[in-house]
């Protein structure tokens, strides 16, 4: 082990798993980080927030947060090492509690002047056909606090809405119907102040489900992502000033 780079960090933990739908995701990414960190020399251990002893985390000089979902993006975990005074990985709490509801953060980018999909807010499946009727097929309807597309249907037909609301408001949370985008699909990193070059995904399925993101082998990654020199920069430019419009920061 380098001592000079396990001096610096300390003993880092990882945390993962976690008690959201996204916890097997979750457990993936953190067994990825920490293999990356013990190749570079770092004394870093994987722990598990479920059931687990918080007082656990005090044996620790910082943390790197590889929980998904509920629980570990919204601001709790941030609190939690607030208070314990334990330097962490990713945006603060306030960002993490915003940028993880969907319709939070649809109000403050359409305040802020971006462009958006039309949308609303329904709390049945009445509401749901009635937001159908005005936005007009086919839509997206999609719980507001979840991530990796977890609850997600594309509605095409009518028939489809009350399979759609009751997959996005299994935990009673707000649903969210969005005009679908037609075109193709990016994803452009943040890391600092700097936005990465966009990745174009492409999936047979007819979006970039939690199937096309974790499960299939034939979902395919375009970096470069095919765009023009103008059209990258503005895309990054988007990325970039939308992730500080939250206040986010590290890395998303």
């Amino acid at each position: 082990m380098d001592s000079n780079v396990s001096n610096k960090f300390g003993k880092v933990a990882v945390l993962a798993g976690g008690d959201s739908r996204e916890r097997e995701i979750s457990l993936q990414s953190g067994n990825a980080v920490l293999k990356a960190m013990k190749e570079e020399g770092i004394n870093a251990e994987l722990v598990d927030t479920s059931g687990m002893d918080w007082q656990l985390l005090k044996t620790f000089d910082r943390a790197f947060i590889a929980l998904h979902g509920m629980g570990g993006e919204d601001g709790r975990i941030q609190s939690l090492l607030e208070l314990l005074d334990i330097p962490y990985t990713g945006s603060g709490v306030a960002a993490s509690a915003i940028a993880m509801d969907k319709v939070l953060t649809k109000k403050i980018w359409q305040a802020s002047g971006f462009t958006l999909a039309k949308s609303t807010v329904v709390k049945s499946e009445a509401e749901l056909r009635e937001a159908i009727e005005a936005i007009g097929l086919p839509v997206m309807v999609k719980p507001s606090l979840e991530g990796s597309s977890v609850g997600i249907s594309l509605v095409n037909e009518l028939s489809e809405s009350k399979a759609a609301f009751d997959a996005a408001n299994f935990s009673g949370q707000q649903v969210l119907v969005e005009q679908f985008i037609h075109g193709d699909e990016f994803s452009v990193g943040i890391l600092g102040d700097e936005a990465l070059p966009s990745v174009r995904m492409k999936t047979k399925r007819a979006f970039y489900d939690y199937q096309a993101k974790y499960q299939d082998d034939d979902t395919e990654y375009f970096c470069p992502s095919g765009l023009s020199d103008v059209q990258e920069k503005e895309i990054q430019q988007q990325a970039l000033a939308a992730f500080q419009e939250l206040s986010c920061s590290g890395w998303g």
